[in-house]
C-alpha cells in the first residue's frame, strides 16, 4: 500500500460527475491544492443541464466558460402550461428574461462538452492531482479524513468535498444522518428534433402525473431545431412509453407538446429514473462538507437541482475565505450558510410536485390560483423569477 499524507492544507473532492468536476476546477482557480479522486467516466454523459446565470458566473470567473455558450441554448422565456384535464386548470404564465433586465436566464449545456471542458482546464494545473480510483473506505479522526482507495492508495486531507452522490460514502463516515423519501413516478429523458425553431423557449407542461419538460438544445450538424425532454410519468406507464418505437414515442410527444414545436422525431429511446428525494440534515461535519446529490435530491422542476449544487460550491469557497479547512467552526459556518437555501428549495419543489398529483380540489384551486397571481401581478412575477434564479 503507498501513503500520502500532503504538506500544507490540501482538499480532496470524491466524485467525478458533473458537480465534482467543477467543484475541482473552481477551487482549483481559488488557489486551493486539490486532490480529486474519481475514476474516468466508462461512457459518456448523453444528458444536458440547465445551468442559469449565477452558475454561468461561477464557471466564467473560473475559466471554464470559454467555448461552451456557443454550443449550447439560451433560456429566454420559462412557459408554464397547464396540461391536466382537471376541472380547474391554470393560466399559460410566460416568464421572460427579458422582464429582469437579462437576455437569457441562463444556458442548456451538453454534460458531455462541460465536462471535456472542465477536464481541459485542470488537467495541466499543478495544484490538482487525480486519483482515478474509487472510495474504499472513509475514516475521520482527529488527523483528518482518510480515504482508502481501491487502488491501495491511502490519502489523509483534512478537509474533503463530497460530490459522490445521493449513496455517499463520505457522508455516512461524517455521521450526516438524512430524510428520504420517494415519489409514485419515474422520469424519462430523451433529446428530439421538431421541425418548428423554439426560439428559447422552455416549456413545461403540468399534468396529472407530473410534469413535462421541454427544454431548448443547440442545433447540431444537419439537424437545426432540438429539444431535450424531461417526462415524469407513473412507473406502470414508464415501461410501456420505453418499449415504444421511435416513431410511436415521437407522436406521443409531439402529441404532448400540443404541437407546438411542430413535427417531432425523437433522436433515440427513453431512458428512466424512478424519482426520489433526499436531504441531509447537516451539511457539513467533521472534515467533510456535502456538495451536490451527497446532500439533496428532489425532482426535476424549475431548473433547481445542479444550481443549487452550483451554490453549494460557491458556498465551500466562501467558507474556506473565513475559515480553516477540517476545523468544527468551518463545519458550523458551511452548514449555516447552505440550510436555509437548501431546505426552502427541497421544500418549494416538492410542494410544486405533489400539488400537480393530487386531485384534492382546494389544493387544486390553491396551485391554479398561485400560477394566475404570478401571471397577473408584475412584482410578484418579477420577484419569482429573481428567487428561481437563486437571489438569497
Amino acid at each position: 500500500m503507498t501513503s500520502t499524507k500532503v504538506a500544507g492544507i490540501p482538499l480532496a473532492v470524491v466524485g467525478g460527475g458533473l458537480t465534482g468536476l467543477i467543484a475541482t476546477a473552481v477551487l482549483a482557480q481559488a488557489g486551493h491544492e486539490v486532490h480529486l479522486v474519481a475514476p474516468k467516466a466508462a461512457s459518456k454523459d448523453g444528458r444536458t443541464t440547465a445551468m442559469l446565470n449565477p452558475t454561468v458566473e461561477m464557471l466564467d470567473a473560473a475559466g471554464l466558460w470559454d467555448g461552451i455558450e456557443e454550443h449550447s441554448a439560451a433560456l429566454k422565456t420559462m412557459r408554464l402550461i397547464d396540461g391536466s384535464k382537471r376541472l380547474l386548470r391554470a393560466p399559460i404564465t410566460d416568464f421572460e428574461a427579458a422582464e429582469v433586465g437579462l437576455d437569457a436566464f441562463g444556458h442548456n449545456v451538453p454534460n458531455n462538452l462541460m465536462c471535456e471542458r472542465v477536464e481541459q482546464v485542470f488537467t495541466n494545473m499543478a495544484n490538482v492531482q487525480r486519483h482515478a480510483a474509487l472510495v474504499s473506505a472513509a475514516e475521520v479522526s482527529s488527523e483528518g479524513v482518510t480515504l482508502q482507495l481501491d487502488d491501495g492508495t491511502e490519502l489523509t486531507v483534512p478537509q474533503v468535498i463530497a460530490a459522490d452522490g445521493r449513496n455517499s460514502v463520505l457522508r455516512e463516515a461524517a455521521g450526516i444522518s438524512t430524510r428520504s423519501w420517494s415519489y409514485p413516478q419515474t422520469a424519462l429523458v430523451t433529446t428530439f428534433a421538431h421541425s418548428l425553431p423554439h426560439g428559447g423557449v422552455s416549456a413545461e407542461f403540468h399534468t396529472e402525473s407530473g410534469p413535462f419538460t421541454q427544454v431548448p438544445l443547440p442545433s447540431i450538424k444537419g439537424t437545426k431545431h432540438r429539444s431535450s425532454l424531461v417526462w415524469v410519468v407513473k412507473p406502470e406507464d414508464a415501461h410501456d412509453l420505453i418499449d415504444l418505437d421511435i416513431e410511436t414515442l415521437s407522436m406521443r410527444i409531439e402529441d404532448r407538446l400540443q404541437s407546438s414545436f411542430g413535427k417531432v422525431t425523437a433522436e433515440r429511446g427513453l431512458q428512466a429514473f424512478p424519482l426520489t428525494g433526499l436531504t441531509a440534515n447537516r451539511f457539513a461535519a467533521k472534515g467533510v462538507a456535502l456538495v451536490g446529490e451527497a446532500g439533496h435530491v428532489f425532482p426535476p422542476i424549475g431548473a433547481q437541482g445542479f444550481n443549487l449544487a452550483a451554490r453549494d460550491i460557491s458556498d465551500v469557497i466562501a467558507t474556506l475565505a473565513d475559515q480553516e479547512p477540517g476545523t468544527e467552526a468551518f463545519a458550523r459556518a458551511y452548514n449555516s450558510r447552505r440550510l436555509a437555501d437548501v431546505n426552502l428549495r427541497t421544500t418549494g419543489v416538492d410542494i410544486m410536485n405533489r400539488s400537480l398529483l393530487t386531485d384534492f380540489l382546494p389544493v387544486q384551486a390553491g396551485r391554479v390560483a398561485g400560477i394566475a397571481a404570478l401571471r397577473n401581478i408584475e412584482p410578484l412575477r418579477r420577484f419569482a423569477m429573481r428567487q428561481g434564479l437563486g437571489a438569497r
